[in-house]
């Protein structure tokens, strides 16, 4: 970007540091939560995935937006995320997929970012202090005039950014897997199984796993009680990912906790894990900086797996029943990334196994989640 046509940014953060860069997305001031990210590609996916509501995201990879960004690969309708620090931007991106550049995308969409910040300093930063509250703004330059913005913001521990998210109506997805990239799978079902999708921020690419496995998705809103869940006489009930604190979503919890007792197949990811958790008597507590990126190794004796994460939140091990076994561990910090019940078709996970962004291996989960319901069709027929 010519030096003449660069705009001054500021970040400041809630413990009183500021950083000095350029924006390169819209004009104005945006407040959120300062997280990080790891992952080396999928940009898009990440700034369009709802788990991101409420947060500003620090990008590790030196390098943002050649690759520009395209209708296709949103897991949203636009950005979800509320700013974005880089440590440098491509602006003539470079990818036949390419439609649109990321600060052209950035802008027309009202985010805020900055570039030109040590993002590796600032990553550790994070990671040594603790995610907290900042700010990045074009229009106030005074560090201490933005750092009261900063701090007067609600802590992200007790927020519930779920009904910022979810869909307002029931809505069925039919939409599967591009055939493109497509990774393979065993033969749907010949009659498709039904699951009913609770929408805590659902990404679109787990619709389309679930659609390619054979399932007919309904969509429905955060809140929907059980007693209407359960007109569609589903073959499962899907949980999907979602922003903000997990305890402070009680409606879907006391929901979930009324679907378990009726022993439909459950299959929770990232706040559905976190939430499946909750309604099964266990406590949620917040990480010191979460984990984001496309490469956490999560596994449990002899067999690992390479996973997509994004959470703040996880399951306090202290907290579970004797019912509940841990099918899965990060094995980075040994924080519970997966469970399921001893005797009850109910299991999750913290992770995105769809992969997007980040690896197949977790895949066969979707295929797991038809299993259990093909049982159940069975065993009620």
């Amino acid at each position: 970007m010519p030096l003449l046509d660069r705009q001054p940014a500021l970040l400041a953060l809630a413990d009183g540091s500021y950083y000095q860069g350029w924006s390169f997305g819209a004009s104005g001031t945006a407040i959120g939560e300062v997280v990080f990210n790891t992952g080396m590609t999928g940009y898009q996916e990440v700034l369009t995935d709802p788990s991101y509501k409420g947060q500003i995201i620090i990008f590790t990879y030196p390098e943002l937006g050649n690759t520009g960004v395209n209708l296709e690969d949103e897991e949203a309708n636009g950005p979800q995320i509320q700013g974005v620090i880089a440590r440098n931007i491509c602006t003539t991106p470079s990818n036949w997929r390419s439609t649109q550049s990321l600060p052209d995308y950035l802008q027309q969409h009202q985010i805020p970012s900055i570039y030109g910040i040590d993002t590796r300093a600032l990553t550790r930063k994070i990671r040594s202090v603790g995610a907290m509250n900042g700010g990045i703004s074009t229009e106030i330059l005074d560090p201490e005039e933005l750092l009261a913005h900063v701090q007067s913001a609600p802590s992200m521990q007790g927020l519930n950014l779920v009904k910022e998210v979810t869909t307002r109506e029931t809505y069925e997805w039919s939409e599967s897997t591009n055939p493109d990239w497509e990774f393979g799978i065993d033969a749907a079902p010949n009659t498709p199984l039904t699951v009913v999708a609770l929408d805590f921020g659902v990404k679109r690419n787990i619709l389309r796993r679930l659609s390619s496995y054979g399932c007919k998705v309904i969509v429905v809103p955060a809140d929907t009680p059980a007693s209407e869940i359960l007109k569609y006489n589903p073959d499962g009930i899907f949980l999907s990912n979602g922003p903000g604190d997990p305890a402070e979503v009680t409606e879907g919890i006391a929901t979930t906790k009324e679907l378990v007792a009726t022993k439909t197949p459950i299959f929770g990811i990232c706040m559905g894990h976190q939430i499946l958790g909750l309604s099964l008597g266990a406590r949620t507590f917040k990480l010191k900086f979460g984990h984001r990126g496309l490469n956490q190794p999560a596994g449990l004796k002899q067999q690992v797996e390479i996973t997509s994460q994004n959470h703040g939140f996880a399951i306090a091990p202290d907290s579970l029943s004797e019912n509940i076994e841990i099918t899965h561990l990060n094995l980075n910090d040994q924080t519970i990334a997966g469970l399921k019940h001893k005797s009850l078709p109910c299991f999750s996970v913290q992770y995105h196994p769809e992969a997007s962004p980040g690896p197949h291996d977790a895949d066969y989960l979707f295929a797991k989640f038809v299993k259990a319901m093909k049982a159940h069709r069975q065993s009620n027929s």
